[in-house]
C-alpha cells in the first residue's frame, strides 16, 4: 500500500470508462478515495465501478457527456449525495477529431472544444463553487497534452484546447489560492487508443495489449508507458503531499517525469518613438532570429518551409 493516502476523500473523474480515465479512477480508489466515475458510455462507467468495488474500494457511476453545465452540476451533486463531500476533480474526458486545417469542419472543431475545454470549464466551475462554499480547500486536476505545449500536425482543435486548459489552470490557481484550492495540469503520455492512431506506435500498442513489455527506448526516450504509469501523478496531486503545488503543468509517461515551463519573454528591444517595418526587419535579422523557436515536439521539429 502506498504511503500517499486519500482516505476519506471524494473524487470525480470524467471520461473514466476506459484508458487513462479508468486508470485514474482505479488509482484514486486504491489510495482510499471514494470515486464518482463519469463517462458518456454508462456501461463502461458501471464496469469501472464494479472493478473498484471488487477491489475493496468505493465508487458510483454518473453517466453523461461533459460540456453542459447540467452534467457538471450533476457530478458534484452526486458526490455530495453519495459521499457527503467533494475533494478532488479530475477533468479527463475528451475526444479526437483529427483533420488538417483546410479539411476541418465546424463540427470537428466544436466537438473537441465542447468536450475538452468547455467540459473542463463547467466541471471546474461547479467544483470550485462547492470548494469555496465548504471552505476546506480542494484539488482540481486538468489534463493537457504535448500537443498543447508544442503544437501537433492535424490537430488544430486538440492543440488549441490543450493549450487553453493549461492557461485556464494557471488562472484558476490564482483565483482559488485564497480558498485553499490547488489547480494543476498533467500532461500524460501513454500507449492508449489515442496514441495507437500514430503509425509508429500502433504495433507497440497492440503488443502491449497482448501482454508484451513496452520497449525500453519508448519508455525512456518517448516517455511512453502504460496508462497505469501516469496514474500515480494524479494520486500525488490529489494528496496532502502536494498541498503546496499549484499552477503547474507536469508531464508523466513511461520512465519520465517532466515539469513544463511557463511561457516567458525570450528577448526585447526598444526603438525610441516606435518601430518601422524596416527597423523590425533589421532587429529580427540581427537579434531575434537566432532565438526563434520551432514548432512541434523536440523529437519532430523541422525547419519551416
Amino acid at each position: 500500500m502506498s504511503a500517499v493516502r486519500l482516505d476519506d476523500r471524494v473524487a470525480i473523474v470524467t471520461g473514466a470508462g476506459r484508458s487513462l480515465g479508468r486508470a485514474y479512477a482505479r488509482a484514486l480508489a486504491e489510495a482510499g478515495a471514494a470515486v464518482v466515475v463519469n463517462d458518456v458510455d454508462a456501461a463502461a462507467a458501471e464496469t469501472v465501478v464494479s472493478e473498484i468495488i471488487e477491489a475493496g474500494g468505493s465508487a458510483v457511476a454518473e453517466a453523461g457527456p461533459v460540456g453542459p453545465t447540467a452534467t457538471a452540476q450533476a457530478l458534484v451533486d452526486r458526490a455530495v449525495a453519495e459521499f457527503g463531500r467533494l475533494d478532488v476533480l479530475v477533468a479527463n474526458a475528451g475526444v479526437l477529431r483529427d483533420r488538417v486545417l483546410w479539411k476541418m469542419s465546424d463540427e470537428d472543431f466544436n466537438a473537441v472544444v465542447d468536450t475538452h475545454l468547455r467540459g473542463s470549464f463547467t466541471c471546474g466551475r461547479a467544483a470550485a463553487q462547492h470548494f469555496r462554499d465548504r471552505g476546506e480547500g480542494g484539488r482540481i486536476i486538468l489534463i493537457g497534452s504535448p500537443a498543447g505545449q508544442f503544437g501537433s500536425f492535424g490537430q488544430t482543435n486538440y492543440s488549441a484546447v490543450k493549450a487553453g486548459i493549461v492557461a485556464m489552470a494557471r488562472t484558476w490557481s490564482l483565483e482559488l489560492a485564497r480558498a485553499g484550492v490547488t489547480v494543476n495540469t498533467i500532461v500524460p503520455t501513454a500507449l492508449s487508443p489515442m496514441t495507437a492512431t500514430i503509425p509508429e506506435y500502433t504495433q507497440a500498442y497492440h503488443d502491449h495489449l497482448a501482454g508484451l513489455p513496452i520497449p525500453e527506448h519508448l519508455r525512456r526516450e518517448r516517455a511512453l508507458g502504460s496508462v497505469d504509469d501516469v496514474a500515480p501523478l494524479v494520486v500525488w496531486l490529489a494528496s496532502d503531499r502536494a498541498a503546496h503545488v499549484t499552477g503547474q503543468a507536469i508531464g508523466i509517461g513511461g520512465d519520465r517525469l517532466t515539469l513544463y515551463s511557463h511561457p516567458d519573454v525570450l528577448a526585447t528591444d526598444d526603438a525610441p518613438g516606435g518601430w518601422s517595418a524596416e527597423a523590425i526587419d533589421s532587429a529580427w535579422s540581427e537579434r531575434f532570429a537566432a532565438m526563434a523557436q520551432l514548432s512541434g515536439p523536440p523529437s519532430r521539429r523541422e525547419e519551416p518551409v
